[in-house]
């Protein structure tokens, strides 16, 4: 029985982690649960699942879910804010840790779990964005299997699979393209946040439907994709698959290439990191090639969707503290576009202005990265939050 813990219960990665444990009691046990502020979704959990240990993101929060569920037969610890999700994450009775808290939240956490030694299924990209080497460096250091839960680093976790890392000549990562990979340039100041919400494949959290709408997420992913595989910026490469049946390729030395297919849902990826080494059913739809009819490549527009060169440039930057500013410029700017309060076109000026203006610092501790994450995002929403609305 593997005793697992979940960040980020209530969001996208959490609840559909929760979907596969539910289908496997025999195999999984939830001993910790840490969420935001969704406190419904929260109780219908902590019942489900009797945990041992709860974290609310305030403490009032926290207070109230203990409440509410005083009347079973025996009540979990409850916790609270950022320390209380380094306790879930640290829990003495768990051995796997699913690392589903949105953006640089995730950071301490993360970290949290590796030094106490807790296998990690690693959903929280933004870890390795602002963090790579300094977290590569902990995993190593304490010995723990540190598992993606991405969907197309978990492909190419799932293609390396009894092949050696230095025989491989790249990695292939796949995109959707989002809702607007055949918007015209000129109507990309149309895009309203109702618009950007639709992904055409894939059921996500806000933040990275946006960031997927920007192609963001896919810059982020090489940051990513090049510490969680020891590989160079040049040897990644991204590819437009409007039909996100491939997840991601490597090509090998000899010319050959693999690739991990499958459904557009996240529990294929999720399953597979909480069975690893096994395969375990995750309730995804079977792939029926007939309906696919044909699969599509497509090199992806870099003037249209500039976030990408910029993922490119900050890998290629010495100063680690670029990842950090790219990353807090980007929260920033997804937030006040998600509260209207920018143009959708304005998010990629943000960011770009952000890595342009703002000097580089030390970023060689966690204590660096959260300074200067916080030090960006002062200085973006004062620059430029707005009090007008954009619709």
């Amino acid at each position: 029985m593997k005793k697992i813990a979940v960040l980020g219960s209530t969001g996208s990665i959490g609840v559909q982690t929760l979907d596969v444990v539910r289908c496997h009691p025999e195999l999984f046990q939830i001993v910790g649960l840490a969420a935001g502020r969704n406190l419904e979704l929260l109780e219908a959990q902590t019942r489900e699942f009797r945990p041992a240990i709860v974290s609310c993101w305030s403490e009032q929060d926290s207070f109230e879910l203990k409440r509410r569920v005083s009347d079973m037969k025996v009540s979990p610890r409850f916790v609270s804010g950022l320390d209380g999700a380094q306790v879930v994450a640290t829990w003495g009775d768990c051995d796997l840790v699913v690392s589903g808290l949105p953006g640089s939240i995730g950071l301490r956490p993360s970290f949290a779990a590796v030094e106490a030694g807790k296998d990690v299924a690693l959903a929280t990209k933004e870890v390795l964005v602002m963090a790579g080497e300094l977290f590569m460096n902990s995993v190593a250091s304490r010995g723990i299997r540190l598992l993606p839960v991405d969907s197309e680093q978990s492909a190419i976790f799932q293609c390396l699979q009894g092949n050696k890392d230095e025989k491989v000549r790249r990695i292939i990562l796949t995109a959707s393209g989002g809702p607007f990979r055949d918007l015209p340039p000129d109507q990309m100041n149309t895009i309203t946040v109702e618009m950007a919400l639709r992904h055409p494949r894939w059921k996500m959290g806000p933040k990275v439907t946006i960031d997927s709408a920007t192609l963001m997420n896919k810059g982020l992913e090489v940051i990513e994709a090049r510490w969680l595989f020891n590989v160079k910026p040049s040897e990644i490469e991204i590819v437009l698959h409007p039909e996100s049946i491939v997840h991601s390729m490597v090509e090998f030395q000899d010319g050959a290439l693999i690739a991990q297919l499958g459904d557009a849902d996240m529990r294929i990826p999720i399953s597979y990191a909480l069975a690893y080494p096994n395969r375990i059913s995750s309730g995804a739809d079977h792939l029926h090639f007939p309906s696919v009819k044909q699969l599509t490549f497509i090199e992806p527009d870099t003037q249209k969707f500039p976030l990408l060169t910029a993922a490119y440039h900050v890998l290629q930057d010495p100063h680690p503290s670029s990842a950090v500013i790219l990353n807090a410029a980007d929260e920033v700017a997804v937030d006040l576009f998600l509260n209207h309060q920018i143009p959708f076109d304005a998010i990629s000026s943000i960011v770009l202005d952000a890595l342009d203006s703002t000097a580089s610092a030390p970023a060689r501790t966690i204590e660096d990265i959260e300074a200067l994450h916080d030090q960006v995002v002062k200085k973006v929403r004062e620059k430029w939050q707005s009090p007008k609305v954009y619709h």
